[in-house]
């Protein structure tokens, strides 16, 4: 029986196959919502990485010591941050990197362990059964975006698939399916934060909130981020719609630098949809009525 450390990793987005024979592609990179490098398709192992000059950080948030960001250095496949969040009824991991070591493990299980993995996206499913497993604990996906499973097994049957418009994962963190990136693309609220990932994009000018003038952009809806694809204002108007009855003035993306803190959060969401779908051109769409 193989070692699942032994079992392949896309170089380019990190995602574990449950194989160790040869691949020739990865359908993830091959998707045109990612992308196959100019060096080719590559792989590694889990064992590889951790043998190897890779480590995780934990950087705790400047604004809220009950959370933590997790990422590898150097900088490995897609470069994602996991959001560690400690609530009163135990922690949740909100996506994943691919690295889980002992220095990993040990620093979580120092400040509580796990109750939950919430991943928002196929991009990031990476080696979530190897983290569920760690921490014997279930790991949350969409169930629109089953086929993006590249392990097909779950021997300790941890994946729960979110089926309904909004999942309660523990009191107080509510998953939300908001769609456009995948069909089943997840949000996750708590304590008047939303994390994003790539649901939604910060973006520079969404960084500066002092003296802001009208109509200033905030963030964006994108198909595929690297590819710059943007979404349909008939994809943008159901993300509005999935988090309209839910209050936030932090957003917190899928990498560092990417955290927007103001009152005014939600609000610059919606003008920031409405500036989008105005100027793909459609001048008379339903989510333009909307009003905060």
């Amino acid at each position: 029986m193989s070692n699942s450390e032994d079992f392949l990793i896309c170089n380019a987005c990190g995602t574990q196959y449950g194989t160790t024979s040869d691949l020739t592609a990865c359908k993830i990179c091959d998707d045109p919502r990612q992308y196959v490098p100019p060096s080719g398709q590559s792989w590694t192992t889990l064992g590889s990485l951790k043998a190897g000059d890779f480590e995780n950080q934990f950087v705790a948030d400047d604004g809220d010591s009950k959370i933590t960001f997790l990422s590898t250095r150097p900088k490995f496949a897609i470069g994602q941050r996991a959001i560690l969040l400690q609530t009163p009824s135990g922690n949740v991991l909100w996506d994943l990197i691919t690295l889980i070591d002992e220095e990993t493990v040990d620093f979580i299980h120092s400040i509580g362990g796990l109750k939950a993995i919430v991943i928002s996206h196929p991009h990031y499913y990476s080696t979530h059964l190897e983290w569920a497993k760690r921490f014997n604990c279930p790991v949350y996906l969409a169930e629109e975006d089953k086929e993006w499973i590249c392990r097909d097994e779950d021997p300790d049957n941890v994946r729960r698939f979110i089926t309904r418009e909004t999942e309660t994962i523990l009191p107080g963190v509510t998953a939300i399916k908001a769609g456009g990136h995948f069909p089943g693309s997840l949000l996750l609220h708590w304590e008047n934060k939303l994390l994003i990932a790539d649901t939604v994009m910060a973006t520079p000018s969404g960084l500066y909130f002092k003296d802001r003038p009208t109509g200033t952009n905030s963030y964006s809806f994108m198909w595929s981020y690297p590819n710059m694809i943007p979404l349909s204002p008939d994809e943008i108007w159901p993300i509005w719609k999935s988090i309209k009855p839910f209050e936030f003035d932090t957003t917190h993306g899928a990498f560092h630098g990417l955290t927007i803190r103001d009152k005014d959060a939600k609000k610059r969401m919606l003008d920031s949809m409405q500036i989008q779908v105005r100027r793909s051109g459609h001048s008379k769409h339903g989510i333009l009525e909307e009003a905060f």
